[in-house]
């Protein structure tokens, strides 16, 4: 989506909004640096100040991110998930994750009951994909393959308020995943190809029960290390971000 000339009365609102579209559209991903002000000022025709409106009025709500002498960088795809990242901060670990496992249960047995062939196209994929990942030995593409993984199932939930929920407290998670990448990661991770596959196999008979009890399997080896004090280490490697 290219920036285009704003000559309408409300600059500021309708420069906001076309930032706004680009970060939602994926020009501007999550993590990357925005155009530098002079060029935002020439490709939108319009002033320093209402570029500098614009942009501050993004930093307030937390979709954009400040950073001296380097720049602003976007920090969350939409101002609902900006919210949800600075709610997160002011959480413990098992709070977040119970609340992803929450998600992740209904995720599941909405899946099963609303998947069409292209989500278990999509499923098998991305199973395969995060398989790939482990086997390479890459781990911040692992987490990255997790995630778009568990992203897949909420997707085909066809539910878009619990799919934006779910990928914002993914991004949310992020930070904390790539803070332990490199760490020694327990041999329970490389047995989770097939509590994966069970979840997808439930999905894919239509199955919402046993997609359930999929899902809540696979979390319970992470739920209680976080309950009894042992995941604050590689263990959450695997179990924090799917």
């Amino acid at each position: 989506m290219p920036l285009r000339s704003t000559a309408r009365t409300n600059l500021v609102d309708l420069v906001i909004e076309q930032m706004e579209g680009l970060i939602a559209g994926g020009e501007w991903p999550v993590g990357t640096k925005i155009p530098a002000e002079p060029v935002l000022v020439e490709q939108l025709d319009v002033g320093r100040n209402t570029v500098r409106e614009a942009v501050r009025a993004l930093v307030h709500t937390g979709m954009l991110e400040p950073r001296q002498g380097d720049g602003t960088y976007v920090r969350a795809s939409s101002g609902f998930g900006a919210a949800v990242q600075r709610r997160l901060r002011r959480a413990g670990d098992l709070e977040t994750f119970e609340v992803r496992a929450s998600l992740e249960r209904d995720a599941a047995r909405y899946a099963a009951l609303r998947r069409t062939d292209e989500d278990l196209a999509a499923l098998r994929a991305a199973l395969a994909e995060r398989d790939r990942a482990w086997r390479g030995g890459d781990l911040p593409a692992f987490i990255d393959a997790d995630l778009d993984f568990h992203r897949t199932i909420a997707a085909a939930a066809h539910n878009s308020v619990l799919a934006d929920l779910y990928d914002h407290l993914s991004d949310a998670l992020r930070a904390t995943l790539q803070s332990v990448v490199g760490a020694p990661v327990p041999d329970s991770v490389r047995n989770q190809y097939d509590a994966h596959e069970a979840i997808v196999d439930a999905i894919e008979a239509g199955d919402a029960e046993a997609a359930e009890r999929a899902a809540l399997a696979h979390l319970s080896e992470g739920m209680a290390a976080l309950r009894d004090g042992t995941g604050a280490g590689p263990d959450r490697t695997e179990d924090a971000p799917q």
